[in-house]
């Protein structure tokens, strides 16, 4: 399965991510890419976070704000048919780069503006299975530009793994004191 990377990425920590031109990709994701929260974000099993262009449009047409970058994806892709992206799917983006999704991204209280009454819920895999954004582990780093092909590689080329479970949270009765 053939697509391309609508946008790249990536902020000093924080949402929203901003658009790049062109990205160096490492071992632990884009090189000029950071997270404030180091406990729960950054690690080599979270180097990259995908989303799919086709799922924030739906989410556009119910209302929400959200926008490419604006929950934290590191890589928008497009034309990638996003049920078949879950872990274990292997993807090439270019010529270089090579990707091994690991789990689902459980969205968090810093992505609310970009959902209707703040329900960042609206993509947890729990709630949502077709509309979460998924983590990435770098297999082959690379250099990465929006227009790229993005191909999604044959399921028996990838290993399939096990999802942990991930809490999931409900806005705002989990944060409240």
């Amino acid at each position: 399965m053939l697509g391309t990377i609508h946008q790249i990425n990536a902020s000093s920590g924080g949402v929203p991510k901003l658009p790049l031109p062109e990205a160096t990709v490492g071992p632990r994701g884009i090189t000029v890419d950071d997270q404030w929260d180091k406990r729960h974000h950054g690690s080599p099993e979270q180097a990259l976070c995908l989303f799919a262009l086709e799922v924030i449009e739906a989410l556009q047409a119910e209302g929400h704000g959200i926008y490419p970058g604006s929950t934290g994806e590191n890589i928008t892709t497009q034309g990638i048919e996003w049920t078949s992206v879950r872990p274990g799917a292997r993807l090439r983006f270019g010529n270089d780069l090579l990707i091994e999704v690991t789990d689902y991204a459980s969205p968090c209280k810093t992505i609310t503006s970009s959902f209707l009454g703040g329900d960042f819920n609206r993509i947890n895999h729990q709630v949502a299975p077709d509309a979460s954004r998924i983590y990435a582990k770098v297999l082959e780093v690379g250099v990465i530009r929006p227009g790229d092909r993005v191909e999604l590689l044959e399921e028996e080329t990838a290993q399939r793994v096990a999802r942990r479970e991930v809490r999931s949270y409900r806005w705002p009765r989990d944060f409240q004191d």
